[in-house]
């Protein structure tokens, strides 16, 4: 069996929400990888460059004249080298002359036609036979944000993960059952309810902030009683996309309110410990490193997730670490460009104590890869949805995964 390249090309598809994107073919003598790259909506200032100037397709040709050349005859078993290729080919520490998003869809094709190449899941070529754990799924089930249109929410993502889940099938189930009792909730409380969603499947109703979570927590509650396990309700507040830096202030347009710092803080901690929190995700702004380090000091059985916060780069995270900001992180491997980089944040954090979570975003491709990575990189969560083809495409390869470990399958330890 040979992984050596022979080939590699671009096109130009679209995205869940019908935005243009890169999807690269990897080549090799016994093996094929194919991946499309996701477009988050939220985004940190502090990600990579998703594109050159020009888009896409100024993307696809720079990676015609540029990035096939010097793949091609390289062996994609050599992740490293690969993606230390793409570095050196851009020349610049955020990929804004190939494009990040380039980088990643190369960079993950490589990986997958290296695993068929030796007739391998993905998944198991990169973790080896240890990679026997599968991650709790964290589900978005309401919300609004940027990932909805209309009078929404002011808080992006209401979540929900099934901890104690026996395996995961019945972790996936738990979600989809809390999803759907939280569609029926908000058609009893408002008549005028038309089952909007947004972009990641979650409802998307004209409701008060709080008055959205202790929704969420019931249907939690219900299902917990109802399957015997324990699911809890979770947040990503994507604070970064309603603080306005000028009068240091969060606005909660929804509410009618603003507050500044101190009071963010309050208020996060009043919804963790009224609701039973699992984890809420960048209740800050992205560099208000000193208002993540006080919330994670003052709260107990919560993470407190960095997203627009760590933007999967290491030295940020170690900013973090430095000052206790936060005990978990998301992992969006085209937030930084590559395979070995996204891997490198992976293995800083868990040395630290982070805990990692592998996460898709708002803007996905069907691809399932996103489940091997979660796998792969041994992360006890995985942020992939709850309903949309797309979103399902991750939850059910991860059904596939455990299918595939047969006995050796286990839920992960959190």
């Amino acid at each position: 069996m040979s992984s050596i390249i022979e080939d590699v090309m671009a096109r130009k598809l679209f995205n869940s929400r019908g935005q243009e994107t890169i999807e690269v073919d990897v080549v090799t003598v016994d093996g094929f990888g194919r991946v499309g790259a996701p477009a988050g909506a939220s985004t940190g200032k502090a990600e990579v460059v998703s594109y050159p100037k020009g888009g896409v397709d100024a993307a696809i040709r720079i990676f015609e004249e540029l990035v096939v050349p010097e793949l091609i005859g390289m062996d994609a078993e050599e992740q490293n080298e690969i993606d230390a290729l793409l570095h050196e080919i851009d020349g610049t520490d955020n990929f804004c002359n190939i494009g990040g998003n380039t980088a990643f869809a190369v960079s993950v094709a490589n990986a997958e036609a290296a695993a068929t190449s030796y007739d391998l899941p993905m998944f198991q070529f990169l973790a080896g036979y240890a990679g026997n754990e599968l991650p709790y799924p964290l589900g978005n089930v309401l919300g609004g944000g940027k990932h909805a249109l209309g009078k929404t929410t002011d808080i992006q993502e209401y979540l929900v993960i099934p901890l104690k889940a026996r395996n995961f099938v019945e972790a996936a189930t738990a979600n989809i059952m809390v999803h759907e009792k939280i569609g029926a909730m908000l058609r009893k409380a408002d008549p005028n309810f038309t089952g909007g969603r947004g972009d990641e499947g979650a409802w998307a109703p004209n409701i008060e902030n709080e008055e959205a979570l202790k929704i969420v927590v019931k249907a939690c509650d219900e299902v917990s009683d109802e399957l015997g396990i324990e699911v809890r309700a979770c947040l990503d507040v994507a604070a970064s996309s309603f603080y306005d830096p000028k009068k240091q202030v969060y606005v909660y347009s929804m509410e009618g309110k603003k507050r500044d710092s101190g009071e963010q803080l309050e208020f996060m901690l009043h919804l963790i410990e009224e609701y039973k929190l699992a984890y809420v995700e960048d209740p800050f702004d992205e560099d208000d490193y000193e208002s993540f380090a006080e919330l994670t000091k003052k709260t107990k059985n919560c993470l407190i997730s960095g997203d627009d916060l760590f933007v999967t780069n290491r030295e940020r995270l170690c900013k973090g670490i430095e000052m206790g900001a936060g005990n978990s992180l998301i992992i969006k491997t085209n937030q930084i460009g590559t395979l070995s980089d996204a891997w490198e944040t992976t293995k800083i954090a868990k040395r630290a104590g982070y805990v990692p979570v592998m996460s898709h975003r708002s803007g996905e491709t069907p691809d399932a890869h996103l489940a091997h990575l979660a796998v792969g990189f041994s992360c006890p969560v995985i942020k992939s949805g709850v309903l949309h083809g797309e979103r399902i495409a991750k939850i059910n390869e991860l059904i596939r995964i455990e299918e595939t470990l047969g006995n050796r399958a286990q839920m992960a330890i959190l």
